[in-house]
Parts: C-alpha cells; sequence; structure tokens
C-alpha cells in the first residue's frame, strides 16, 4: 500500500470515530450502565463471578453490596494463580499477558492482567481516539503526511509459564499491526529492543531522516531522546532536524515540570501538546481539547467507573458512588472494573473533575505518599523500607525526613534529593547514600529502570538535617501535635526548599 493513500484512508477512519465519541458525550450514563452489564454477563461463568453471583445481580446497587472493593495485595494469590497457567478465574478467556509495574506494599513489582479484549478495545481503540481528537480540533493538520515517533519504556518480554510480562508499551508494540509502520517510527523491531542505550542509538539512526511529524511517549524519557537527537545531528532544535512536527502527545508523570525545556527545544509558537491518562490497569482519558489541561474521561472501553470521595476514604472499606453522582471539585479515589477482569480495583490515582457535562478530570495524584515525577512510582513502603536496609547496614537511626524531586535541567538528568534528620547518624553518609539508593532498586522496578545508567535519576541527594529543624518547622507551620505530620514524599520541592532555607539561616 502506498504510504499517502494508505494515511488519507487512515484519516478518514478517524474522524468517523468522533460520532461514536459523542454517543457518550450525551448519554454517559446509559453508556456506563451497558459497558457494566456486558462486563457481569461475560464472566459470569468464571471463578470470580460465581464467587460473587454476578447472574444474579441486575443493577449497579446490588452490583456494590456484593462485589468488594479490591486492591492488588487481595487479588494478588488469585493473579499468580492464572500466571501459572490456570485461567478462567476472573476473566473467561485466555488471559496470557500481564504488564509488569511496580509500587506494591509487599512486592518490588506488580503483574497486571491484560486480556486480548483489554488491547484492543481499551488501548489500541484508544491510541486512535488520541488521534481522532487532534485531527478533529485541527482540520489543517498534515500529521498524516508523515510518521509519528512513539517511545516506550523498557520493551523486554518475558515468558513463564506460556504467560508473558513486560512493560505495558512493549505489550502493546508486539500486538500492533503489521501496518503500522507505514505510520510509526521507530520500527517495531527496533521499538521492542531491550538496551535502552543501544536502542535509543537506533531509534536517532531510523528517524533522523523521517518526516516525523508527531511525538508520544513519557516526557522524562523523550526529553532525554530530543537532547540525544541534538546531540548527535548538531542541530539547536529539534525543528532543524524534523521541520514538520507539529504535536507531542505525552503522559505517565506529570508534564509542568518539563513543559519550558520542550518549548525551548521546540520553539514553534502553535505547536500542540496533549495529554492522555493511561496506566497497566487500563486506558482512562484524554486531552480533547487544543491548549487545555483537562482530560475528557473515555467511556466505552470497557471500564466501569466508580469514585470514592477523599474525605470519606478508607481503602477496600470505602464506599463508592458511580458516575453520575460526583461532583466537580471533588477529589475522588478511582475504581475501576475492567474487560481484564479487575472488578472494583483500587488504581491509587486521585483525581476532581472539572466538568461533569461532559466528564472532563485532572489527575490530583495519588491515595498515599508517592513520588512519579519521572515515572518511577516512588510510594512511600519503598522510602521507609529502603531507609530501614540503610540505617542496619550503617548503624543509623532516623527521626524525620522529606524527599521531593531535583527536575531535569537542560541536558542533566533528575533525581531525589533527601533531608534526614537522625538520631543516629551514620558514620559514613556517602556509604549510606549508595546504600538507600541500591536498597530502593531492589524495592521499585520503576525507579531501578530510571536510574539506568543515571539516564533519567543520578545518584540521590541526602543532607544531613539539624536536631529539631521538622519540629521547628511544623511548628512555625501551627502544624505541632494532634494528626499533622511531616510530607515524606513529594511531587513538588515546596516542602523540600523551606527546609533547607531553615537548616542553612539556623547554621548560618
Amino acid at each position: 500500500m502506498q504510504i499517502p493513500l494508505f494515511n488519507t484512508v487512515l484519516s478518514w477512519i478517524l474522524k468517523k470515530r468522533k460520532y461514536q465519541v459523542d454517543m457518550f458525550l450525551h448519554h454517559p450514563v446509559e453508556v456506563q450502565s451497558e459497558v457494566l452489564y456486558e462486563l457481569l454477563s461475560e464472566a459470569k461463568h468464571t471463578y470470580f463471578g460465581k464467587k460473587y453471583g454476578f447472574k444474579d445481580i441486575k443493577n449497579y446497587a446490588s452490583f456494590a453490596e456484593n462485589v468488594p472493593i479490591q486492591q492488588y495485595e487481595s487479588i494478588e494469590p488469585l493473579i499468580e494463580r492464572n500466571r501459572r497457567g490456570e485461567q478462567n478465574l476472573f476473566w473467561p478467556s485466555k488471559i496470557h499477558w500481564f504488564a509488569k509495574s511496580s509500587g506494591t506494599t509487599n512486592a518490588k513489582s506488580k503483574f497486571i492482567p491484560v486480556s486480548d479484549e483489554a488491547i484492543d478495545d481499551c488501548h489500541m481503540k484508544a491510541g486512535k481516539d488520541m488521534l481522532c481528537l487532534f485531527i478533529n480540533n485541527n482540520e489543517d493538520t498534515e500529521i498524516f503526511k508523515g510518521k509519528g515517533l512513539r517511545l516506550g519504556g523498557s520493551s523486554a518480554i518475558y515468558e513463564d509459564n506460556d504467560t508473558f510480562f513486560g512493560d505495558l508499551s512493549a505489550i502493546i508494540i508486539e500486538n500492533m499491526p503489521f501496518w503500522a509502520d507505514f505510520s510509526s517510527a521507530p520500527s517495531q523491531k527496533t521499538a521492542l529492543m531491550s538496551e535502552w542505550e543501544t536502542k535509543m542509538d537506533a531509534i536517532i539512526n531510523e528517524t533522523i531522516q523521517e518526516d516525523i511529524t508527531s511525538l508520544s511517549g513519557v516526557p522524562s524519557w523523550m526529553l532525554v531522546l530530543l537532547n540525544r537527537v541534538l546531540e548527535v545531528t548538531g542541530k539547536n532544535n529539534i525543528l532543524e532536524v524534523w521541520p514538520n512536527l507539529e504535536v507531542y502527545f505525552h503522559g505517565g508523570v506529570n508534564f509542568k515540570p518539563y513543559k519550558e525545556q520542550y518549548e525551548k527545544l521546540i520553539p514553534k509558537k502553535d505547536f500542540r501538546y496533549y495529554e492522555t491518562y493511561n496506566a497497566s490497569e487500563g486506558f482512562f482519558a484524554i486531552q480533547d481539547r487544543n491548549n487545555s489541561d483537562e482530560l475528557l474521561l473515555m467511556l466505552d472501553y470497557g471500564i466501569f467507573y466508580e469514585f470514592i470521595p477523599m474525605d470519606t476514604y478508607k481503602g477496600e472499606n470505602s464506599k463508592a458512588i458511580p458516575l453520575q453522582e460526583v461532583k466537580a471539585g471533588v477529589n475522588y479515589a478511582i475504581v475501576i472494573t475492567t474487560n481484564s477482569g479487575l472488578w472494583r480495583y483500587l488504581i491509587g490515582d486521585t483525581v476532581k473533575f472539572t466538568s461533569v457535562e461532559p466528564y472532563r478530570i485532572k489527575i490530583t495524584g495519588r491515595t498515599k505518599h508517592f513520588i512519579n515525577v519521572f515515572g518511577e512510582e516512588l510510594v512511600i513502603e519503598n522510602a521507609e523500607d529502603a531507609l530501614k536496609i540503610a540505617c542496619s547496614k550503617f548503624n543509623a537511626a532516623v527521626i524525620d525526613y522529606t524527599v521531593a524531586p531535583i527536575f531535569m535541567k537542560d541536558e542533566q538528568s533528575g533525581g531525589h534529593e533527601w533531608l534526614i534528620e537522625f538520631k543516629k547518624c551514620p558514620e559514613n553518609l556517602e556509604g549510606f547514600t549508595h546504600c538507600l539508593d541500591s536498597a530502593l532498586k531492589e524495592l521499585n522496578s520503576d525507579y531501578e529502570a530510571k536510574r539506568y545508567l543515571n539516564m533519567t535519576i543520578g545518584m540521590p541527594k541526602v543532607h544531613q538535617a539539624p536536631r529539631g529543624l521538622f519540629y521547628q518547622w511544623l511548628k512555625s507551620k501551627d502544624k505541632l501535635g494532634g494528626q499533622h505530620k511531616v510530607p515524606r514524599l513529594s511531587n513538588k520541592r515546596n516542602y523540600l526548599d523551606e527546609l533547607l532555607e531553615m537548616s542553612q539561616s539556623e547554621a548560618g
């Protein structure tokens, strides 16, 4: 097939999808109800469906009453049985793909089931919708005259008991149709290379002579690639390499810290940035308007949504509400039921609705402390366990601490900056820091990946706080006693910068 003809046909198909999007925009509750009933009907003969009486559930109230809200730890034994070869446990079709990600309290990694239905009707569909919404908002686009540069994470796929696991991006690329290479770069073979530095060089070699019109990938990784492109080509900005570049589709981490650097790399006034919200568990929302910071909740991907107001959040013991009961401006934890067999599953993310006609959201954070500036998904349990290991090895004891990101600047990697008040100081702070870093790598596979060769995250920077610093800081905020605590992990630097300034003042 000739490339121009293929791209013309693809553009026509994507524009037609807008009519289906309009359907759930105008009938959101009906569409979501249909999704729920289809999921229950599909899974009624599974182990999970029989256990919770899916065949007798006739409405949402009955569903919420009979099926418990669950976190990963609750369903891990069932997932492990599935990974060992048992089928028809929580979803009827054979599940042989598992997206590996970190963040659990008791394990380095978690394995999220990914069914064929989820690949086709959620992730692949979302990729098309991302393009559909963009081209409907930009009628003069020439995005399909060139190719889209896709950048996934670590793309190794591993086999275990006739099942396969790896990054979600690798699973998606592995399942793309052969004709995807007509409109995408690098080639599928290069995109699936597992060694990052080798893959980066291969991507650059394949793409610098291509007419790249769009970019898609996680901001931290993409920033590394684009800086390397300039280094290899000797150009001053990315438009000198790819003059027809129109849009960057990004997601996975907060984009705000990166925006200024991208604007320097791509100095084009009408360049578009489109945000997406996807995870191992599913693809949830897409920016549907130019120059917006809101995301349209996608309601026909085989995912049924519920929400828990964060002011009443009690984990698995929470009471959730359906989509039609949410209100704008309220912070909610998301609960999902999916066509991969996740039933009333807490993914750990929080959102606020900016609009309920249609349902648009902003991602507000996590249900627990975390840092995810570079895609590392460092949770409080990782930090606490790593500190415990380092303290044990270096005979130290910690009173209080806080951690914040060191944002990428120019071509320098980012990092984590720790401020620790010790009850008993380690004799060797440098050795303590290296031990802390090693422990974090062991506990969190995403952190380990981002630390690879210091390309995205460098060695942690650890400061020793003066005794009593955190107490004095809380006192200055009138937050002594009660439930007030020092923020452990933050995606912003405001707490850390205040404490460092106070520390320097005391030292002075």
